[in-house]
Formats: C-alpha cells, sequence, structure tokens
C-alpha cells in the first residue's frame, strides 16, 4: 500500500491506533438442514470471495464518498458511484480506480501464475515451495479485507469492511434463490434442489439424485449459471461433493469428498472431536471409527453395536489406560479457576519438585474416582495411577468426554430418544472398579494369599504356595497357563520396547522417553509392570510341589 501511494503521489495518515468498540455485521450462516444424507450433496465456493467483492465494486480508502462530495460534484449514483447494501458510497472504476483493487488485483494474478507453475511442475521440492507460495499469496489477498476491519489496526475503514461483508451476505442469499429457482419441478427437473447450508463464501446444495456424476455435473453447470448474476471478477465455483454426508449443525459437519466420481479422496469433518487434544484418546479413537463405519460403510447398525461394546468396556475396566489421559499445556499458575492440570503439577511439586512439570510443560492426567466429586480433585498422574492401581472414574468419560460428541453424531441420524439410549441401555449395566492397593481401608486390611485357581484363602502353612491342596491335581495345567501368559506378556512388552527403539532412532541403546502425549509410552510402562506381577507370581510355583 505505501508503494502503490508513492508511485501516486499519494499520502497515507498517520492514524493514531486507539481502537474502538465501533461493530459492524459479518459473514452470514444459512441456518442448517440438519440431518444424515445419503444422497450427494454438492459444494459451491465462491473463488476469493472478499477480494474479489472489493476489485468488482472498487471498494478502496481512494473511492470511498460522502454525501457532500456527491452533492458537490454533482454524481450520479449507479452511473458515477454505487451505494453499498451498507448505505455506503464508492466511486466506480471508470471515474477512479481504487489502490486495494488493483493491489488484489496483481496478488490474485500471482497466485494463478503459481498455480499454472505448480500444476507442470515435476520436482517435489519446487512442488512444495510453489504451493507454499500460493498459500502466502492467497493469505495475503485475504488480509486485505481483514486490515481494514482492525479497529486497533494502521488503517481502520469500517465503510470498505462493512460493505464487503453486507455484499458477501447479499450474494449467498442470491446463489441460494437462484439455485432453488433454476433446479426445480416448476423447471421440468424431477427434484426441488434445496440449499441446505450456508457458510460466508459457499452453499451446499442437494439436488436430489442419487447419481453422484450427475451431481457433480449440476454442480458445475449450477456454479456457472450463477457467476454470470455477478460482476466480474466475482466467480461461483463447484469444488467437490460430499457423499454420504451428515450434517450435525453450524460450521459442524462430516462427509466423505469427492472430486472424481470413482473414488473419494478422503473423510472430510469439521467442528468434530477427532483432533483436539484436550479430549482423551479415546474420544477420538471412537468418533473416528463411527464416522468410517457410518459414512464409508454406510453401516449404522454396525456403529451403534461398536459404540455399546466400547461403553460397556470402559465401565468394566477393560480399556488401556493410554486412551484415558488427557493433556492440557500448564501456560500460566493464577487461574481463574482451578483446573484440574494446575492442581496435579502442584500435587507432583510436592511430591518430587525435580520431575514435577513446569510452566509451559503439557500436563498428562487421568481422573479417578475419589472421595471429592471436582474434577480438579480426582485429576492424577498416570503413572501414579498405574503403580499404586487406583479406580478410573469411568462414569466422568462417559459423561463428559464421550457423551456430547456421540450424540452430536448419532441425533441427526437415530433421533433423540434413540441416540440417549446408546449412553444408558443394557450395556451399561455391568460395572468394574478396580480395587486400590493403598489408601482407605486398605490401611487397616490384611493381606492374605489365595489359591490361583478357586481364590480360597492359603493355609498359614501353605501361603507361599501358588495352590490349595484341594486344586494340586490340576496343577500341570494351570502352571502352563502362567507360562503362556508370561509368554504372550514378554511378547507384548518386546513389541512396544522395539516400537519406542525405533521412535528414538536406535535398537541398541536404553530407551530415555517420557513425552506423556504418546499412548505406546503408558502402554509399554503397563505391560513393564504386568510382565514385574506375573514374574512374581510365577516365583510362588517354586514353592508348589505337585
Amino acid at each position: 500500500l505505501f508503494r502503490k501511494c508513492l508511485d501516486l503521489d499519494i499520502v497515507i495518515p498517520n492514524l493514531k491506533s486507539e481502537g474502538s468498540n465501533e461493530e459492524y455485521e459479518g459473514a452470514t450462516v444459512i441456518e442448517p438442514v440438519r440431518g444424515y444424507y445419503d444422497v450427494p450433496i454438492a459444494t459451491l465456493d465462491f473463488a476469493s470471495l472478499y477480494p474479489s467483492i472489493m476489485m468488482a465494486h472498487n471498494l478502496c480508502y481512494t473511492t470511498l464518498l460522502n454525501q457532500q462530495t456527491i452533492d458537490r460534484l454533482n454524481l450520479k449514483e449507479d452511473v458515477d458511484y454505487i451505494k453499498t447494501p451498507n448505505n455506503d458510497f464508492f466511486v466506480k472504476e471508470h471515474k477512479r480506480k481504487g489502490i486495494l483493487p488493483t493491489i488484489l488485483n496483481e496478488l490474485l494474478t500471482a497466485r494463478k501464475q503459481a498455480k499454472r507453475d505448480l500444476k507442470n511442475e515435476t520436482d517435489q521440492f519446487k512442488k512444495q515451495v510453489l504451493n507454499g507460495r500460493q498459500l502466502a499469496l492467497k493469505i495475503s489477498a485475504n488480509s486485505v479485507y481483514g486490515f481494514t476491519g482492525a479497529t486497533i489496526g494502521k488503517l481502520p475503514c469500517l465503510a470498505i469492511s462493512s460493505s464487503v461483508t453486507s455484499f458477501g451476505r447479499e450474494m449467498i442469499e442470491m446463489t441460494k434463490n437462484a439455485v432453488q429457482e433454476k433446479y426445480s419441478i416448476a423447471n421440468g427437473h424431477p427434484y426441488d434442489a434445496k440449499v441446505i447450508y450456508g457458510d460466508t463464501d459457499s452453499v451446499m446444495v442437494k439436488f436430489g439424485y442419487d447419481d453422484l456424476e450427475k451431481c457433480m455435473k449440476l454442480g458445475e453447470e449450477a456454479a456457472d449459471h450463477v457467476s454470470t448474476i455477478f460482476k466480474n471478477p466475482i466467480k461461483l465455483e463447484f469444488e467437490k461433493c460430499y457423499y454420504p454426508y451428515l450434517l450435525i449443525n453450524k460450521k459442524r459437519y462430516a462427509g466423505l469428498y469427492w472430486t472424481n466420481p470413482n473414488k473419494f479422496d478422503k473423510m472430510d469433518t469439521k467442528g468434530i472431536e477427532t483432533v483436539r487434544r484436550d479430549n482423551c484418546r479415546l474420544v477420538q479413537n471412537v468418533v473416528t471409527k463411527v464416522l468410517e463405519l457410518i459414512l464409508e460403510e454406510k453401516d449404522v447398525e454396525g456403529a451403534q453395536d461398536f459404540v455399546k461394546k466400547t461403553i460397556a468396556d470402559l465401565l468394566q475396566n477393560k480399556i488401556d489406560l493410554s486412551q484415558l489421559v488427557i493433556t492440557k499445556a500448564l501456560s500460566r499458575q493464577d487461574y481463574a479457576a482451578k483446573q484440574p492440570h494446575v492442581e496435579l503439577a502442584e500435587r507432583m511439586r510436592k511430591r518430587d519438585a525435580g520431575s514435577a512439570p513446569t510452566l509451559g510443560d503439557r500436563v498428562a492426567y487421568v481422573i479417578i474416582k475419589t472421595a471429592g466429586d471436582k474434577n480438579y480433585e480426582k485429576s492424577e498422574d498416570p503413572m501414579y495411577v498405574l503403580d499404586h492401581s487406583l479406580p478410573i472414574d469411568t462414569k466422568y468419560y462417559l459423561e463428559n468426554q464421550l457423551s456430547n460428541p456421540l450424540t452430536r453424531i448419532f441425533d441427526p441420524i437415530l433421533g433423540e430418544r434413540k441416540s440417549k439410549e446408546l449412553l444408558t441401555g443394557s450395556h451399561t449395566r455391568t460395572v468394574t472398579v478396580a480395587a486400590a492397593k493403598t489408601g482407605g481401608l486398605m490401611k487397616f486390611a490384611k493381606k492374605v494369599e489365595v489359591c490361583k485357581n478357586c481364590k480360597s484363602p492359603l493355609s498359614s502353612k501353605n501361603n507361599k504356595s501358588a495352590l490349595c491342596n484341594n486344586c494340586l491335581s490340576k496343577a500341570g495345567e494351570l502352571y502352563g497357563e502362567a507360562l503362556a501368559t508370561m509368554n504372550s506378556l514378554e511378547i507384548k512388552f518386546s513389541k512396544l520396547w522395539t516400537e519406542c527403539q525405533s521412535c528414538q532412532g536406535s535398537l541398541h541403546q536404553e530407551v530415555l522417553c517420557s513425552n506423556k502425549d504418546c499412548p505406546i509410552f503408558y502402554m509399554r510402562k503397563k505391560a513393564q509392570k504386568d510382565l514385574a506381577n506375573q514374574a512374581t507370581e510365577l516365583l510362588k510355583w517354586d514353592e508348589t510341589s505337585w
């Protein structure tokens, strides 16, 4: 902007950046028609919407008019200037070409050239450079609108930014009406097209056809038709189809992404808990698997069975601890409310100041059953939980972690009543709670060895043996099972150890890893503990004679 103004002998005012509370209406979001769609949904996108609006309507600092200037120069509306939907006035291009549209034109032309070069390039490194270049140019072009709307910026001008968003809102509405009007039964089509969702610069259209290829052709045709309504260089493009498509809410959806009718590109999700690190890994795995079953395999029944089995396993304490770890960054000490990870860091500091997390670290924790009912009282270090066999609060994970994401996915498909049954049905009746080895009543308990087979307490004479006198006849079979268990634990630990060695880049050194974001770290530690326990159990067979 400074460079262009220097060429044109225009002075840029040095405004004092004070900021204001003045606000303007942003982009429009068409109310979503929530549901599960097993027909293709075409997505039509405006190419570089905000930059193209500024170029089409010549919106700039240098073209902005007020009523006094219009009266003084005797300018005519729609001939010499335009009135935006936001009631601001801008002079037309034949009177004065704006500086911002010129800059945007150069940026978008350079981006088109970079994309052309990217298409023809064969060298992988150069392809990455060109891709980075076209993305940088895209961000630069889109940031011009943001620059005019930032009230604590160098050159705020809300007349430009609010005019851009008002044109955008008007265009989305016009696009919706144009598509629904053209592709209707009244116009000779077998189905009425319906815009089921629209957000800022795109609309999602249900044409009604089952055939993916037909919907793609109609999408391209609809984009070309709508582009003729608007001024150049505003252009609506057909980008992709979603098939099937799960529309959960505003800015929350999932679907298979098709640009080629023969094979889908990927599963595309937005606003769904598949990547967030403040959810435990179990949520990510369950949500991803459920979406794969619903979208890729179209097996809603299978998805329900999978969810029921996972919830049953969770309540019966069969889920690996590594799946239940939540991690959060310890960004500051003085949070307004007590946070689970902050309180845990403080407790760990009291136990061992040397190994406790410090500011900037990510704190890993699980929620355990305790006398307290606050989450910050129930957070505990996963390693401490493993060492002391503390019971996990499975109810917390079901109600606070799994419940909302699963309800959001299944509500549009099954309805509210049936989706609630997934979380409260007969599969939730069996609950297993691990018994803590320390604390509470365990302080007063006397530990007695029990028979490996019938679990009856062993007599004081026989308390070092593995079996009671009644089960000695089965000793051979039971010893074989104990050895098989030991063998499987050794294999599991060996595989996890090798995985950690290959991760650190050496198969001949001790694993020095404490990455608490990694599930294999906890799996390896648990396998190591289980192996040590099983080795202790095997020693008891040395005292058993049969």
